[in-house]
């Protein structure tokens, strides 16, 4: 076998994307860059206990991506960041085949624009692709992944389209990507065995110096039929996805056990982050009604409003969007977001005898995540990185597309 193609994964986050590299067998992660550091503690683990890094510990660098230059050459005394050589360093003597990764996406997203009274065009995240950019045009990769949410295409700080910046900015350090990305690049990830609608922008960017065909011809090929062919002609439902996993049923009322309050028989289950989060009386009272109503298709609750009103009913509080959504047995899930750090109520679990909303395995599971992979620190922090992560299914389907592409272009 071929020496697997190098990599670096930039806004690494728990390595939803290194996971799908790393299950395709073809590329090895030469340095992980992320800085939160529940995310990182996950990722080591990952690299170390499944795919046998030894060093796991110096590949992944928790820093943050603004600072390119001290990023690349190395950082000390830093109160957060502690001391480390550098991405230069970790990476000497290595050339770089593809870099991975896509910026933070709450700036593109279309749900954060509506919140935001200024639409996110203050928010410095929208040019964090300035940063994944200068790591590019350092290392001179064959080709790049770059993946976001479908709110990329629209988003227009300052006026300016953020996919025209992109398109620009890359083409001024050698590199194409496609004209229209809203027609090539945008899928869904329930098309590529993912139990869970979720629709990302995945740009592949290639060095024009590089590639023996016309950079159009060979885009073209990309997004028409490399991978495309790594469709599924199935998709997944939430019941084939989560329903042997062990049922959690609440309690008649609430218990303490070592000081927390716990809603959920949790005895019997030995999955690894199958532990549901704390559940007042009152919530799983409205989860139980809601996920009967949806089970048994009464149909007291059709529509938005009713939800709004029983929302307002239940909780004395005003919201213009409904807050509730039970997941279905039959269909995929909804998409899975990292707002799941907060609350659960548009993922409900589609047993009423099971009133809650789901766990982080389950969250996982939907995100397509094999049961051995482990999510460390606190539970708010697991639902944030699970939800911001890209599916493994659709990560390994897209390296394997890649390395297709490599060895076909270059």
């Amino acid at each position: 076998m071929q020496d697997k193609y190098k990599i670096i994964d930039l806004f690494a986050g728990c390595g939803g994307l290194t996971e799908g590299f790393e299950q395709s067998g073809f590329f090895h992660s030469l340095a992980l860059v992320e800085w939160e550091k529940e995310p990182c503690a996950t990722l080591s683990n990952r690299l170390k206990s499944k795919w046998n890094y030894k060093k796991s510990d110096e590949a992944v660098l928790m820093f943050d991506m603004q600072r390119i230059e001290e990023l690349l050459t190395g950082w000390s005394d830093d109160p957060l960041y502690g001391e480390n050589k550098g991405l230069l360093s970790l990476t000497k003597g290595n050339k770089v085949d593809a870099i991975i990764g896509g910026p933070p996406c709450q700036a593109y997203s279309i749900a954060g624009r509506i919140r935001d009274e200024n639409g996110m065009n203050d928010d410095y995240r929208n040019f964090l692709f300035e940063s994944y950019l200068a790591i590019v045009d350092k290392y001179k990769p064959k080709v790049f992944i770059f993946e976001n949410v479908e709110g990329i295409l629209s988003a227009k700080p300052g006026g300016i389209s953020i996919t025209k910046r992109i398109t620009e900015q890359f083409n001024e350090i050698g590199y194409k990507i496609t004209s229209n990305l809203r027609k090539d690049a945008l899928v869904n990830a329930v098309n590529f065995g993912v139990p869970q609608k979720r629709k990302r922008v995945i740009i592949l960017g290639i060095r024009e110096k590089e590639i023996k065909s016309p950079y159009k011809v060979a885009l073209a090929d990309f997004y028409s039929n490399i991978l495309p062919s790594f469709k599924e002609k199935e998709t997944i439902t939430v019941e084939e996805a989560i329903s042997d996993l062990p049922k959690l049923f609440p309690f008649k009322d609430t218990k303490k056990v070592n000081g927390k309050n716990i809603s959920h028989n949790i005895n019997g289950s030995n999955i690894i982050n199958h532990i549901p989060r704390f559940h007042s009386i009152r919530d799983r009272g409205i989860f139980m009604e809601l996920a009967h109503d949806k089970l048994y298709k009464t149909n007291k609750y059709p529509n938005s409003q009713s939800l709004i009103d029983l929302y307002f009913k239940k909780t004395g509080k005003k919201t213009k969007v409904h807050k509730y959504h039970v997941l279905e047995y039959s269909k995929p899930s909804n998409t899975i977001p990292a707002h799941l750090y907060k609350d659960g109520l548009r993922h409900i679990h589609p047993d009423p005898s099971q009133a809650r909303s789901i766990t982080v395995r389950e969250a996982a599971r939907l995100q397509g995540f094999d049961d051995d992979f482990e999510f460390t620190g606190s539970l708010g922090s697991q639902y944030k990185m699970i939800g911001n992560a890209v599916p493994p299914p659709l990560a390994k389907k897209i390296a394997l597309a890649t390395k297709l592409f490599i060895d076909k272009y270059f």
